[in-house]
């Protein structure tokens, strides 16, 4: 079974839905597995199933056409915590205990990492999932808490977590580090400024190399998910996969740029509106969408492999509308027709 774009009101769903299952032999073979997709800033017509022409997403489109679209429901919040949060407990706004992107550090080097945390006790997705007998897994970008507070994914419901705990550190796609449950998974990049800017587009294309890294952090987020399905394919899993895409910076390999370069006339984007540059931004941006939709694509291709599609629900969203900085061009894809507004819009 496949469906494509959850709400947080589909995820409160889901949660009275499972809790009310008695944790009995014949519920645990019952119960289906669940593969809960949320992208970070992706517009609603920044998918082929919702009218984009420009951007090929061809599994996501396979999502919508194998299942239901749902068109008539919003995310809980115009920016990202607050929205995470409304997902992963069902509560409003009005009611949930994240409000806003509210920091514990700075942007300085060696700055303490994480948002304002759940509290110890929080009832979430996970939670509840857990006490019916499921593995869980929240892979990507947390933003729900740092390292050594009571968000934690792993004290929220979740038996594995890898990715960014931190947002702020999520503004670059080469970090130096993600987390593995509680430690420091290190990565073959260096440390630079999230946020730079250029004075003059350089003459030399390969001036903006100094934004790339020899680990794209989403690369080893789709690693771990498959891993997580193939070790636990034998039992109910849930699987929160926040993937980072497509939040600026405009930062993907090149081999996934290369596919869109000279479709469309392009400015190299300087930095101005913070985050970091890039010399074909139009590019860039369709490149990260279409990485991200390949990545589920093999989540959907591993699921047919071991023979649990009868038997797995598919959910895909996005935390809020697309964004209007970082060197996007919600304009030129016609982002959130047919909807007004932007991110942080109300």
């Amino acid at each position: 079974m496949r469906l494509s774009t959850l709400t947080f009101f589909c995820a409160f769903i889901l949660l009275t839905l499972f809790s009310s299952i008695p944790n009995t032999s014949f519920a645990a073979h019952a119960k289906p597995n669940i593969i809960l997709i949320m992208a970070d800033d992706l517009g609603y017509a920044e998918l082929g199933c919702y009218g984009q022409t420009k951007i090929k997403t061809p599994n996501i489109d396979q999502l919508a056409r194998q299942g239901i679209r749902f068109t008539q429901f919003y995310s809980g919040s115009p920016v990202c915590a607050p929205s995470r949060c409304v997902l992963l407990t069902g509560k409003h706004t009005g009611h949930a205990y994240i409000r806003n992107n509210s920091e514990l550090g700075g942007w300085e080097r060696g700055a303490r990492e994480g948002q304002h945390p759940l509290p110890k006790g929080t009832t979430t997705l996970g939670t509840l999932l857990q006490k019916q007998g499921y593995a869980t897994a929240a892979i990507g970008k947390w933003g729900l808490g740092g390292p050594n507070t009571t968000g934690e994914p792993n004290d929220q419901g979740f038996d594995l977590f890898y990715g960014y705990l931190c947002q702020r550190i999520a503004h670059n796609y080469y970090p130096t580090h993600l987390w593995k449950n509680k430690s420091k998974h290190i990565l073959r990049n260096k440390w630079f400024k999230a946020h730079q800017r250029l004075k003059i587009a350089p003459k030399d294309p390969s001036a903006y190399d100094q934004y790339k890294g020899k680990d794209f952090a989403p690369d080893f987020m789709i690693k771990e998910a498959l891993n997580f399905i193939r070790q636990n394919h034998k039992r109910p899993f849930f699987l929160y996969y926040a993937t980072p895409v497509p939040h600026v910076a405009l930062q993907v390999p090149d081999d996934s740029v290369k596919p869109y370069l000279g479709k469309w006339p392009e400015t190299p984007y300087l930095g101005q509106k913070a985050y970091l540059p890039h010399p074909t931004p139009r590019a860039a941006y369709a490149a990260m969408v279409t990485r991200m939709d390949h990545h589920i694509g093999q989540m959907m291709k591993l699921v047919d492999k071991l023979k649990l599609t009868d038997n797995t629900i598919f959910l895909f969203t996005s935390d809020n509308g697309p964004t209007f900085n970082g060197g996007s061009d919600s304009k030129f894809f016609n982002s959130a027709h047919p909807f007004r507004g932007l991110k942080v819009s109300a």
